[in-house]
């Protein structure tokens, strides 16, 4: 199935590529949510208006995600939780509570944009990358303490 994409999919291209895809990820999933146009002829011909929409779109995201990326620059975020002997946290400390604790300070991020290789699991100050668009990222520095 020849799909034309609406958005960037990290896996399949960027929007407005021409892609090959399996009839059941197409119609079951990219098709309904708005990700991606069935390439017929009459699509296909309008591919490159549809380019210039699409990059319009993609230019206008990024342009707010750079100011989301000003407004994230210097920020620090604190986050409390139980510790036991040796400092060991009861628990981690994931994405999710990084968004959390974001929203409290009044900004609000998607937790699938926080990239952590691992939950924290230990005391300190770590340096937190945020992937705002493909082109632009932010530094947040979380700092874990005791309760």
């Amino acid at each position: 199935m020849q799909l034309i994409l609406t958005t960037d999919m990290p896996t399949l291209g960027e929007a407005g590529d021409l892609v090959t895809v399996k009839p059941g990820y197409g119609s079951n999933y990219l098709l309904p949510q708005g990700l991606a146009l069935i390439a017929t002829t009459g699509n296909k011909s309008k591919l490159e208006h549809q380019k210039r929409v699409i990059e319009r779109k993609v230019a206008k995201a990024r342009e707010s995600a750079e100011a989301m990326g000003r407004k994230l620059g210097g920020t620090d975020v604190t986050i409390t939780r139980l510790v036991g002997e040796g400092d060991k946290l009861f628990g981690s400390v994931t994405n999710r509570d990084i968004a959390e604790a974001l929203a409290k300070s009044g900004i609000e991020v998607d937790s699938r944009h926080i990239l952590l290789e691992a939950p924290l699991k230990a005391l300190g100050v770590y340096e937190v990358q945020i992937k705002l668009h493909r082109d632009v990222a932010s530094h947040v520095k979380v700092w874990v303490v005791a309760d």
